[in-house]
Parts: C-alpha cells; structure tokens; sequence
C-alpha cells in the first residue's frame, strides 16, 4: 500500500503552487482538488496517504472532510490562526503563511508514521479460525485429562513442541490429537 498525497484547496493555483513544492522535495501528488467532494472521489481511489486541506472548502469544512475521510487518510489542514483556532486539535494544522520546511517536515513525518502503523499492522497474526482454535482447545484438553496439565501447560507444551518441529500451533495440535487417538 502506497501512501499518496492529495491537496484540497478552494483557490486551484494555491493548490498548485503547494504541488508544485512537495514535487520539487521529492513527493508525488496524487491529485490536486478545489472541492471536498473532489479529493474524496480521488481518495476513493487510493490505500490511504495525506489529504493536505484548507479550513473551509466551497463544499464543505475540513471537520465533515475528515468525517468522510476513511482512517487510512490523515487530514493536514493549512489556515492562518484565526482560521484554525476552530479547528479540532485531533486534526493536524500548519499555520499559514507558512514555512516550506514546516510543510515538508510535517508530510515527512505523518507519512513515516502511517509506514510504521502499517508495519505494525502486517506483523500481526492473522486471527485464527474457529476450527483452528477447536484443534488447539481439543489438544489442550487431552493433554490436561491423559498427562495431569494445568491448561497453561498444556497450551505451553504445544507451543514448544510447535517451535522445536517448525510447524504452526494448529498442525502441532492435530499431531498431538492423532498420536493420542491412535495410542487407544
């Protein structure tokens, strides 16, 4: 999953001109907008990334722009103070005029920050199903009657005897259930 850029931005040359900075820094803009309806058509299109918006667009505010934003989307809002102290702090602002190195910094930044989250995301274990939970229940439940172990135990004598065979916990479990039917 890619991360893109989007600017949103009632005045299209104002738009242009951030574009026109975020290239020459090396990011690639995905689309540039002058209505909220716009931008989230775009966003409709992508994995997630910025949208980098005004305050208030000629359709709608920033706060119902991030409403509608899905959460692989981060909304970098850009207006002078005035504008922005009525913006809620669980929206990120840069305040116009405005630094390029405070802009650039920013992007940087949220967009190392959705490549950690997504990191983190991958190396979770996908959830296991019902019936791969049913076998490793079933192998703890045989091991705790047939060997005396309390359910941590047994759980733990699966999960190593898993790791020592290289082979996942479910297929340990229906290893252990067949040698402990057939041993009847």
């Amino acid at each position: 999953m890619n991360s893109s850029i989007i600017i949103v931005l009632p005045k299209l040359e104002d738009a242009k001109k951030i574009h026109g900075i975020l290239n020459r820094h090396g990011f690639s803009v995905a689309g540039v907008y002058n209505t909220a309806a716009h931008a989230l058509a775009g966003a409709s299109e992508l994995d997630g990334g910025i949208v980098i918006s005004g305050c208030r667009l000629s359709d709608m505010s920033c706060v119902q722009l991030r409403e509608y934003l899905t959460s692989t989307f981060e909304l970098l809002v850009i207006g002078s103070e005035r504008a922005l102290a009525g913006v809620p702090e669980s929206i990120l602002k840069v305040q116009a005029p405005m630094k390029v190195l405070d802009l650039i910094n920013t992007v940087e930044m949220v967009l190392a920050q959705q490549e950690r989250r997504r990191k983190k995301e991958r190396s979770k274990p996908k959830p296991r199903s019902w019936k791969e939970q049913n076998y490793i229940n079933n192998a703890k439940r045989l091991l705790m009657e047939r060997n005396h172990l309390s359910e941590e135990e047994a759980f733990r004598y699966i999960q190593k005897s898993s790791m020592d065979s290289g082979t996942n916990m479910v297929e340990t479990a229906q290893m252990i259930l067949m040698l402990m039917i057939y041993e009847d």
